[in-house]
């Protein structure tokens, strides 16, 4: 391999500033964004671009995030080609056997698959074998904690842009509470769309099947429920999907190994994936083994619309309305319910020169910024 083409130096800008909205579900909430891009470098100037995202913390300093990165993951990257390191199948041993101090293995991968697809002229979603151009997006508000006028003004502006799908977060201590978003969505974006629920973790597999059945009463049919109790209760989850009430979608927080043993136990009728790009094909291909549909779950800036094309499979990508897209100088494009890979070599997404000049923060703030445009 060319010395061209191998990695030869690095790249990090630091972002933190406010959510348009409070993001969360029954568990969580966030209204900060912290995140910074990964930048790696190869010999004849080509940029791939990776998300470090922290989604409950806030990030150190720039110089503090490009020296952990340099000591932990710089040292088995430098001098490699990024079709070695796509391609690599490794296994941690030991002392190894642990994550990164910050979360760099997901931007690693974006970064990674990005110079790789540019140094071979394509776009990634083209290079992965995709032959649509488009995939339809479900409206997914993260909407736990906004109120009912902001619950109902957002999904109501989704539908007038052409979403045909929504999902909301379920999962509330009190069930009349989420039915009566139901209620809320039915009136915001009119009768007979597909609704789906993300409980997140909340219930148990009896309580799951007590909900849906109430939500079915009162009128409101569930395309499906995601993750709606803890990732290792397989045995609860093939429970629910036994019920025939809804389709079950889950896998969103189990690694390989973790996906593997949901389909084995055929607790699952969607698996639920995100941005690490060689895993998703990874859990794709395990997923085709047992005839189980692929969702394509929140990725930052919707990257994952690659694998979404790639995977015929596939029919939904998650979107949620999130102020992410000045960092870039092009966002995917969405429209009237579907989004459109990039027709550019790469994944299709460049940082913003304005971005790095008017929005990084270098230095942890204490202060809170300007909401980004």
């Amino acid at each position: 391999m060319g010395q061209r083409s191998t990695l030869t130096e690095f790249r990090i800008t630091r972002f933190q500033y406010p959510r348009i909205r409070p993001v969360g579900d029954s568990q969580v909430r966030s209204e900060e964004v912290n995140v910074a891009t990964l930048e790696l470098i190869d010999g004849e100037g080509r940029v791939g671009l990776g998300f470090v995202q922290a989604l409950f913390t806030v990030l150190p300093d720039a110089d503090e995030i490009a020296r952990i990165f340099a000591e932990q993951a710089w040292p088995n990257l430098e001098g490699k080609g990024p079709i070695e390191l796509a391609m690599a199948v490794r296994h941690a041993r030991g002392g190894n056997a642990r994550r990164m101090t910050l979360p760099f293995e997901e931007a690693i991968q974006h970064a990674v698959w990005d110079l790789l697809a540019q140094q071979q002229d394509m776009p990634l979603w083209r290079m992965l074998g995709g032959d649509r151009e488009s995939v339809p997006v479900y409206a997914s508000g993260l909407d736990f904690h906004l109120s009912d006028a902001d619950f109902t003004e957002l999904f109501g502006n989704a539908a007038e842009q052409g979403y045909d799908a929504f999902k909301i977060k379920v999962g509330h201590p009190d069930l009349a509470r989420d039915l009566h978003r139901l209620d809320l969505l039915r009136q915001a974006v009119g009768a007979g769309r597909k609704v789906m629920v993300d409980a997140n973790e909340a219930w148990t597999a009896q309580r799951t099947i007590e909900a849906l059945r109430c939500f079915s009463r009162a009128g409101h049919e569930i395309y499906w429920v995601e993750d709606p109790v803890p990732r290792d209760d397989i045995d609860g989850l093939r429970l629910i999907r036994q019920q025939g009430v809804t389709y079950v979608n889950s896998g969103e927080y189990l690694d390989l190994t973790g996906k593997r043993r949901l389909l084995e136990a055929q607790a699952c009728d969607m698996l639920n994936v995100h941005g690490q790009v060689g895993d998703v094909m990874r859990a794709a291909w395990l997923a085709g083994e047992h005839n189980v549909e692929v969702t394509l779950g929140n990725s930052f800036l919707e990257i994952g619309v690659n694998m979404a094309l790639a995977l015929p499979g596939v029919r939904w990508l998650e979107y949620s309305f999130q102020n992410f897209d000045h960092l870039v100088e092009q966002p995917f494009r969405i429209r009237d319910g579907k989004i459109y890979g990039s027709d550019q070599p790469g994944h299709g997404l460049r940082l913003s020169d304005a971005a790095r000049r008017h929005h990084s923060r270098p230095e942890l703030s204490s202060t809170s910024p300007s909401v980004p445009a």
